[in-house]
């Protein structure tokens, strides 16, 4: 483990783990790489429990970004004193909104994504272990706006104060305090390798992110419904 990012997630961290994997820090940990196998929560259960086990969770990746592995930045740099930190920023107000119809909109929102969540989760105990884990972490990072929802600035602040944090608890000689338009150069430069000729990615915007819940939770649906229909043929 090299990089260790501890920005939280909607700071623009899939186009982190694209640049991170461009410059070479690759493979790259990401909230997607346990969406693509909820066969990995079990192992994140027992890191909020105190029983991380990070070479088993991380193996061969060289850097991680976004949650859950933001969440336990201070675990990891102790367990990997020679990785960087890397913290994305963004003004807290375009975060708070951001997370009203996202991650907040999933488990709380009056919206068809956070519906269709909610059916995946009645045929799909993996997805449903997995909105657990994650409804518990933000419970316990006291970040999450609840049931009354963002937008009175609360989620914002509560933004702040973790960034602060994270400035407080890293070195400064370990950490870079970072946004996608600062470009390339500040994280090159931290980094210490070249510069791509290639622009930087942009990605996961948050129509993108109810886009792909829909479609998994419907893709989901349809399997179980098409299991239901081949039980209940007559044999």
């Amino acid at each position: 483990m090299k990089v260790i990012g501890a920005g939280l997630p909607r700071t623009a961290t899939l186009t982190q783990k694209l640049a991170l994997e461009t410059l070479g820090f690759a493979p790259c940990y990401h909230m997607v790489s346990v969406l693509s196998d909820l066969s990995l929560v079990p192992r994140w259960r027992e890191a909020l429990e105190g029983r991380g086990e990070w070479d088993e969770i991380f193996g061969a990746y060289a850097a991680t970004v976004d949650w859950p592995g933001a969440f336990f930045y201070r675990e990891l740099m102790e367990a990997y004193p020679e990785a960087k930190v890397l913290l994305s920023v963004r003004p807290g107000e375009a975060w708070e909104q951001s997370m009203a119809s996202t991650i907040w909109g999933v488990f709380y929102g009056d919206m068809l994504m956070c519906d269709l969540s909610t059916a995946w989760g009645r045929v799909d105990a993996g997805w449903a272990s997995y909105i657990a884990l994650m409804k518990q972490m933000w419970e316990k990072s006291g970040l999450l706006a609840g049931e009354d929802g963002p937008g009175d600035g609360s989620m914002a602040r509560a933004m702040e104060r973790y960034n602060a944090e994270v400035k407080a608890t890293v070195p400064a000689d370990r950490l870079l305090v970072w946004s996608p338009a600062d470009g390339w150069g500040p994280l090159c430069d931290f980094l210490e390798v070249p510069v791509p000729e290639a622009p930087l990615p942009r990605v996961n915007d948050s129509q993108a992110f109810a886009e792909r819940i829909i479609s998994s939770a419907l893709a989901a649906i349809n399997r179980w419904a098409g299991a239901q229909a081949v039980m209940a043929a007559p044999k």
